[in-house]
């Protein structure tokens, strides 16, 4: 007897990862069923889709973890003692946005644009991997900023609170830009711009 469900050629990693560009560039929402199957493995039946994913936001969650193991990984030097703040922060705004305009996948940061992804409240819980991975970049920026006035490295009246949110401002902003098309080039000499708030605020010591 033939066996049903999932043909031999399934490779189940290569369709979450094409699953993951589809929510990425599209969002949770506008991504149709129809559009998933299609993309996998050149056409995927519904009992098969069922079968290897469960759900629709079963994938989503799996394409998102997906998309934190790897292209998110770009902000983890924040949380890396072994660099100064200051250079953890730039290196973290200069990766991602390296990252967000580079050619090979949609523009711009999944993670950024996850709250465009699912914004009915139906549907707010599939995009919660999302959600506490921005809430983990930000308290990144946080705590370098942190590691910076306890050092003494920056000024103590710094307001530290409005120094991290204009990084993590700035970072959620370069998405909109990516996907607007603007390069690499631009967001280099901005950041370049961004880290003078920190040279300012040191210089005042």
């Amino acid at each position: 007897m033939a066996q049903m469900g999932r043909p031999r050629t399934f490779d189940r990693q290569a369709a979450v990862e094409q699953a993951m560009f589809l929510f990425w560039q599209q969002g949770y929402e506008s991504t149709s069923l129809s559009q998933l199957k299609a993309g996998l493995g050149g056409g995927i039946s519904a009992p098969s889709f069922y079968a290897a994913f469960g759900s629709k936001e079963a994938l989503f969650r799996e394409a998102a973890q997906c998309y934190l193991d790897t292209y998110a990984r770009v902000t983890e030097c924040l949380w890396d003692d072994g660099l100064a703040p200051r250079q953890a922060i730039e290196l973290a705004l200069r990766q991602s946005a390296r990252m967000q305009s580079e050619p090979g996948h949609p523009p711009g940061c999944m993670v950024a644009l996850g709250c465009m992804s699912a914004p009915t409240p139906e549907h707010a819980a599939v995009a919660a991997p999302l959600t506490a991975s921005r809430a983990r970049t930000r308290a990144g920026f946080a705590r370098c900023v942190e590691r910076g006035l306890a050092s003494g490295e920056l000024a103590a009246g710094t307001d530290g609170a409005a120094l991290a949110a204009a990084f993590d401002g700035f970072l959620s902003g370069v998405s909109i830009q990516a996907r607007d098309g603007i390069g690499y080039a631009v967001f280099d000499g901005a950041i370049t711009q961004l880290m003078r708030l920190w040279d300012a605020s040191r210089l005042t010591a």
